[in-house]
């Protein structure tokens, strides 16, 4: 029984390791493509309201 257990440790970890793996090269991407839209919108919006010449 204690050679099981010596033997399940390495396969547990390298479970563990595939998991992390898996999750640590995931694609990022998408959650910065709808940031930079929202920071383009908000140039756009602070562009405006100070192109429209009123004295601040």
């Amino acid at each position: 029984m204690a050679v099981l257990a010596w033997l399940l440790i390495p396969l547990f970890t390298a479970i563990g390791a595939a998991i992390w793996g898996s999750w640590a090269s995931r694609d990022r991407t998408t959650g910065d493509v709808a940031e930079l839209a929202g920071y383009a919108r908000f140039r756009e919006v602070m562009e405006k309201s100070h192109s429209g010449g009123g004295t601040v």
